[in-house]
């Protein structure tokens, strides 16, 4: 495995100011197909159907604000913004593409974009990004992350990393400090529990989305043996799931849940994890910035705070930078249109303002001069950032189109696990055989497109 230069660390950190992303494979490719222009008269009125992914009610607000400012500098677009449920939104937008229901522009995620590519679905991006003219300050992470055989499938409309998220009041009130690794995770999270009082430690998560805390633990107990370039594998070919410490990395997730989390949490996805934490039931909290908002807008200042994730026994964690954004549906009746709309959203000052009100990482560059991002609940990112020989920045597999299904199968032999049902060994096992085979149907040859 390849080693970072500190001297190019040390240039990532000067673009990027905050945040150091290792330059993975970019889309420079442009279309097949010449880019498609505009068919509107004056008196010609378009609907662009667009459909949100990760729905949030505070994200759909200020989104809509966003598109009336879009409608008012192009009177002849109408927008319907279409908006399920988060735990059913993938579903739906899949199913739409099945039928080739009426859609223009699409939420497409970092775990599904290579599938959606790979079946036609969404039409890359390269050619309109190349004559944009907000190209030049869009950040390398947020083109690597919508990478799919060299070609960018959306421009992303903001960036998450994960830190921790503590109740500084609960800490203090026991001469706790927050925790640094895994085992004082542990050890911190069961000290601060007390189930007669509906009080424990750790904020888990055992449904949708429960490998951002599985995947997470076995990674930094592998440590430095973990391939930055392919996060599901170690520098040896093997998977993740094969080494001694991936067994105890599963011990103390296992015991975690046990002996420090609400027992229904083994249920519980994002909405769950989250207001377990700002309602007080937890301690602890391992969530992407998108929480900042709430957490200000539900808890008292001064009650919470901010810390990197914790490491493993080797004393690294493992990071990564992921995210969504807006893609054009391949069948779309109105491209031009629908990358209009997109440039729009995804220009710097747009996705600055969202990023703000949200609480994501903006994608542009010139907006993380910005001291809102300096400061406050963002200056953690910055922390970990300033110790890239600690918190290793890893490449998700998002270029593998199973990918959009390992969330299912790791959480459902997860929660087998966690019941009872099946042992850690045949749990690893399982996950150990997945990626083997995506590996061998998939991996090689899209890595080296």
């Amino acid at each position: 495995m390849m080693r970072i230069k500190q001297r190019d660390r040390k240039n990532w950190l000067f673009v990027m100011n905050w945040i150091v992303l290792v330059t993975f494979v970019m889309g420079c490719s442009g279309q097949e197909h010449p880019l498609p222009t505009s068919s509107l008269s004056n008196d010609t009125k378009v609907t662009l159907r667009m459909i949100e992914s990760l729905t949030n009610q505070s994200r759909t607000v200020i989104l809509k604000g966003l598109l009336t400012q879009f409608e008012s500098q192009n009177p002849n677009i109408h927008v319907e913004l279409i908006s399920p449920p988060f735990t059913q939104a993938d579903i739906t937008i899949k199913t739409m593409l099945n039928v080739k229901q009426e859609l223009d522009v699409m939420e497409v995620r970092d775990i599904n974009v290579a599938d959606l590519a790979s079946q036609g679905y969404i039409d890359p991006l390269n050619t309109y990004m190349s004559s944009w003219d907000e190209l030049n300050t869009l950040s390398n992470a947020a083109k690597s992350i919508s990478v799919v055989g060299r070609k960018n499938y959306f421009i992303a409309n903001g960036l998450y990393q994960r830190q921790m998220f503590y109740r500084k009041d609960w800490l203090e009130a026991a001469g706790l400090k927050p925790p640094s690794s895994w085992e004082e995770m542990y050890e911190t999270s069961k000290k601060l529990t007390d189930p007669a009082k509906n009080k424990y430690g750790f904020s888990f998560r055992g449904a949708k989305g429960s490998i951002t805390i599985s995947d997470t633990l076995i990674r930094a107990y592998n440590g430095d043996r973990v391939n930055l370039d392919d996060g599901q594998f170690l520098s040896d070919g093997s998977t993740i799931y094969t080494s001694p410490e991936a067994v105890k990395a599963m011990e103390l997730y296992m015991n975690l849940y046990k002996d420090a989390s609400p027992p229904d949490s083994i249920y519980w996805g994002f909405q769950e994890q989250v207001e377990a934490f700002t309602s007080g039931v937890t301690g602890i909290l391992l969530q992407d910035p998108d929480v900042i908002q709430t957490i200000q807008d539900k808890m008292q200042p001064g009650t919470w705070a901010t810390a990197p994730l914790p490491t493993g026994p080797k004393g690294n964690a493992l990071v990564s930078v992921g995210g969504a954004g807006w893609g054009i549906a391949s069948y779309s009746k109105h491209k031009a249109e629908a990358w209009k709309l997109i440039a729009f959203l995804s220009g710097a000052k747009q996705n600055t303002e969202l990023s703000k009100k949200y609480g994501l990482i903006p994608i542009h560059t010139s907006a993380v001069s910005d001291a809102f991002f300096q400061t406050g609940p963002y200056r953690t990112l910055l922390d970990m950032t300033l110790k890239p020989d600690t918190f290793l920045l890893f490449k998700p597999p998002f270029q593998y189109p199973g990918n959009s299904s390992w969330d299912k199968v790791a959480m459902e032999s997860g929660q087998a696990m966690l019941s009872g049902n099946a042992t850690i060994a045949e749990t690893l096992s399982k996950w150990d055989a997945f990626w083997k085979e995506q590996k061998r149907t998939t991996g090689i040859e899209l890595n080296k497109n």
